[in-house]
């Protein structure tokens, strides 16, 4: 019995006791509620009654009426002109706080870089209500200056929401290439310079190409977080357009249609995966 399974011994019954939690965990919070959800995608909802008949009637439905694929579409655009925005914001920042601040003031620094973010998300976002409603900061100064005559309201937008969603996740991305910058050996820009290559050259070809990992891991988190997001498109894009975690709530909240909103929640988890396998990819790719 030791021959024919040489890994149960005292050390593999203690490595699958540690690791028999993690998977009853996974099992009962992930894989168990995901299952149940995809059933349910495959029901329907008649009347007030749930038809427990499997079908693709849900998945059909998507394609089928505009008002759903479309906020799929929205959402893909306010996700994607976030975390290029950010990425392009995160990046300069990160440099400086690595290249050009002092290493025993980064810690300072980076501390008071984050500090505003331990405030709610909640209040985070009202807080740029009173920035870009009519009457707010943002409005009040171009009257002051005279660029505008009349009172102007930046909320309920699209733009708004891009504006909230980039303050939020700005440092997260900022964090991720930070830690790919202080991590680079010096010798790598040194080497460079030896063979003859500028500041922007190193940049280019040296520098850029290291951290790109960095870049990944940030959008990528920041791709999952802004395109699931509920809270923020609610509060600052108002309902002149939704975004898809918005008609997912509609679907519970006004018609309780389970079996809808689950299926709009799976599409919504194939794109997540599908931008997943793209990065990895990518990132398997690079490394080579």
């Amino acid at each position: 019995m030791k021959q024919r399974f040489p890994g149960l011994g005292a050390d593999g019954l203690r490595a699958w006791g540690f690791l028999l939690p993690a998977l009853c965990w996974t099992l009962a919070f992930f894989v168990l509620p995901l299952a149940i959800m995809a059933l349910y995608s495959l029901w329907k909802r008649v009347g007030h009654k749930l038809v427990t008949e499997v079908s693709l009637q849900n998945y059909e439905a998507f394609f089928q009426k505009s008002f759903l694929y479309q906020s799929l579409i929205n959402s893909l655009e306010v996700t994607v002109i976030v975390t290029l925005v950010s990425i392009l914001l995160a990046y300069p920042l990160a440099y400086i706080l690595a290249e050009k601040v002092p290493p025993r003031w980064q810690r300072m620094a980076l501390i008071l870089a984050i500090l505003p973010f331990w405030t709610s998300y909640v209040v985070r976002s009202y807080s740029w209500i009173l920035v870009l409603s009519e009457g707010g900061i943002l409005s009040n100064f171009l009257l002051d200056i005279g660029l505008t005559s009349e009172p102007i309201s930046f909320a309920n937008s699209r733009g708004a929401t891009i504006i909230g969603f980039v303050h939020f996740f700005v440092m997260l991305l900022t964090l991720t290439i930070f830690a790919n910058l202080v991590q680079l050996p010096k010798n790598y820009r040194r080497a460079a310079a030896d063979l003859g290559a500028g500041p922007i050259r190193t940049f280019i070809h040296v520098i850029l190409p290291l951290t790109l990992p960095g870049i990944m891991v940030g959008a990528f988190l920041t791709f999952v977080l802004c395109i699931g997001d509920y809270i923020t498109p609610a509060i600052l894009g108002g309902k002149r357009e939704l975004l898809l975690p918005q008609t997912i709530m509609l679907q519970i909240e006004r018609r309780a249609d389970f079996p809808t909103a689950s299926a709009l929640a799976m599409i919504l988890m194939t794109v997540v995966s599908m931008v997943y396998v793209a990065c990895a990819r990518w990132l398997k790719l690079d490394r080579m």
